[in-house]
């Protein structure tokens, strides 16, 4: 999902990947090393030299492939800023057609296995945020991709709940894509450490559209209060109404 909006300090990147030639896509695997090793050269040009002053073919030759490999793989130089993302929704929507149980909950699975991709490549979402930042149109090329996993979530939930309200579905989808952005941010500006674990806390405390019985709570926290510190008060609590 997103990561592109707020201020960041600039950290030194890491040593620069290695090249990836144009024999290595063997495999399902290889092909997704290959693609995130074009994706990381091309981030690190976009941060030193700018989006709009990197050409295709020094992404190319920077990543040892040709013109024309790089190509078959990408559409555009936008395409490959976001390219991570197309296998993250393939591996979401792999996870919820084969999904039991509670849908609600699958949901928020899917959602952590998300940001457990992006967290194992933790310096390339930071060096993606730091150029989407700076580009007007990558930022709406994000908005689009946001609404991407809420129709992904959403469509699912429709499937598997017909009888539920649309708005409750949506209000649900948008919520749990919000959550899994905003701690994704903090993450990749260095303000927090939080993990899977933190948003599996937020992401249960996410209203899923059951039966209530009609009375409206309403709670006011400190802003830099911690989500799980949030769920676990809120749950301590409404346990006792």
């Amino acid at each position: 999902m997103g990561n592109s909006s707020g201020t960041s300090t600039r950290r030194p990147d890491s040593e620069p990947p290695a090249r990836a030639s144009d024999d290595s896509q063997n495999s399902r695997g290889g092909d997704a090393a290959f693609r995130l090793t074009v994706v990381d050269h091309a981030l690190r040009l976009f941060a030193d030299k700018g989006y709009e002053a990197t050409a295709v073919d020094e992404i190319a030759e920077a990543a040892g492939i040709s013109r024309r490999t790089f190509f078959r793989q990408f559409r555009s130089k936008e395409d490959v800023v976001f390219a991570d993302h197309e296998a993250q929704l393939a591996r979401a929507r792999a996870y919820l057609d084969a999904a039991q149980g509670d849908p609600w909950d699958a949901v928020c699975e899917a959602v952590v296995g998300v940001f457990e991709g992006f967290t194992r490549t933790r310096d390339l979402a930071a060096r993606r945020y730091r150029v989407v930042r700076q580009v007007p149109a990558l930022r709406d090329r994000e908005i689009v991709t946001v609404f991407r996993y809420e129709r992904l979530f959403t469509d699912y939930l429709r499937t598997a709940l017909p009888q539920t309200p649309d708005l409750t579905l949506i209000q649900f989808t948008a919520a749990v894509t919000a959550t899994h952005n905003y701690l994704l941010r903090r993450m990749v500006r260095s303000e927090s450490d939080g993990g899977v674990a933190d948003l599996r806390a937020a992401l249960a405390g996410i209203g899923r559209g059951r039966e209530e019985s009609g009375e409206m709570v309403v709670a006011v926290f400190p802003r830099d209060m911690p989500p799980a510190q949030v769920t676990e008060f809120l749950g301590r609590r409404l346990g006792n109404l």
